[in-house]
């Protein structure tokens, strides 16, 4: 895991028979273990906990540096008998992959499906069944207090069990990220649950057992603090694209097709040229044939042989349904919340005035 946007686990839960065990109902618990609040963690982490593996990754020669660890690890959870999710950016360089089951059993994995743009995949084990599946609750109805609970294997420590709560939905142009990924998540999860280096892919836990969210990085000021803000992808949007891997092979969120250029990183001389007086904005730069953006007629910009742009520049989108963009990434962010068959209106500046363009968001298909 490199350090930026990872994820990990939270505070160790100790659990056995010792002298002076009782029983609560439904769990044998330590003579501490005294409010409603402790028997249901304990429950919950009992009830989901075999569900729950240590992802390593063999990292392949070419995406090592010099005292690199070759190996990287996450966590993932069996959804269904024999498939697990984690994060893509735990496997994105793998030569192979295995998991560990929470009872120590370890198994080889092959990835069987990806999702760069909200940093989820699948991996699909044979020679062994699911000890139990976790189920998706609704990450929409998620309220500021709430409590959560993580599993994972932060520091390759396996089974470790943390809580904390919900804190707020926030947007993903708020939590800047520098390895490329989830570039199509429109909000995070945040919360007070402490996500470190390990426990990237994890489940984010209701009270319920729910998978709500998927432990994915967290939050510092600076590289030389350790963060301590728990970010998670809404299992609301991790659900959705797991079906779509399953029954399409790519994930169904809106797309242009198109490339786009940050604004402010144009020559000050050619925003002039264009009649633009503000350096927020995408402009489009290349517009492939066939694609939602080409039929709804945006036009792309010229280069000249050494790859310049040139006067006059293509279509630059200043808002997207209403909504003014600061940047490419809030363009792609805004349009994958659609879906195929859906339309999204453009605001673009096109011949020195603004022209609404609707484009109407085709199906995505393998490469």
């Amino acid at each position: 895991m490199k350090p930026v946007l990872r994820a990990a686990g939270v505070a160790l839960l100790l659990m056995g028979a010792v002298t002076g065990a009782y029983i609560t109902g439904r769990v044998t618990a330590q003579r501490a273990l005294v409010t409603p609040e402790e028997i249901n963690t304990v429950e919950v982490v009992q009830k989901t906990l075999p569900a729950v593996v240590r992802v390593d990754a063999r990292l392949r020669k070419e995406a090592l540096q010099p005292g690199d660890d070759p190996v990287d690890t996450g966590t993932g959870f069996f959804y269904k008998k024999n498939l697990i999710v984690t994060n893509y950016h735990v496997i994105q360089y793998q030569e192979s992959v295995s998991v560990t089951l929470y009872n120590g059993r370890r198994v080889t994995a092959r990835v069987e499906g990806i999702d760069p743009g909200i940093d989820i995949a699948i991996l699909r084990v044979t020679g062994v069944t699911a000890p139990r599946t976790l189920s998706f609750g609704r990450s929409a109805a998620l309220v500021p207090g709430q409590k959560l609970i993580t599993i994972g294997s932060p520091l390759r420590i396996q089974n470790y069990v943390g809580t904390g709560v919900f804190s707020v939905a926030a947007s993903a142009r708020d939590i800047p990220r520098n390895d490329g990924l989830g570039q199509e998540i429109g909000q995070y999860l945040v919360t007070t649950a402490n996500i470190q280096q390990g426990n990237s892919g994890g489940p984010l836990l209701d009270s319920r057992g729910a998978v709500v969210g998927v432990a994915d990085a967290n939050a510092a000021p600076n590289s030389f603090v350790p963060g301590v803000i728990g970010i998670a992808v809404p299992g609301d949007l991790v659900r959705q694209s797991l079906d779509d891997l399953e029954k399409i092979g790519v994930p169904q969120r809106g797309t242009l097709g198109v490339s786009l250029v940050d604004l402010d990183t144009l020559d000050p001389a050619l925003r002039q040229l264009a009649g633009l007086s503000s350096s927020e904005g995408a402009l489009v730069d290349e517009v492939p044939a066939g694609t939602a953006g080409a039929r709804a007629g945006l036009r792309g910009s010229l280069r000249n042989s050494r790859g310049q742009l040139l006067a006059p520049l293509g279509d630059v989108i200043v808002a997207v349904d209403g909504q003014r963009v600061r940047n490419s990434f809030d363009v792609v962010r805004l349009v994958a919340a659609k879906r195929p068959g859906q339309t999204v209106t453009l605001r673009v500046w096109r011949n020195k005035k603004p022209v609404d363009v609707k484009v109407t968001l085709q199906k995505r298909t393998l490469q």
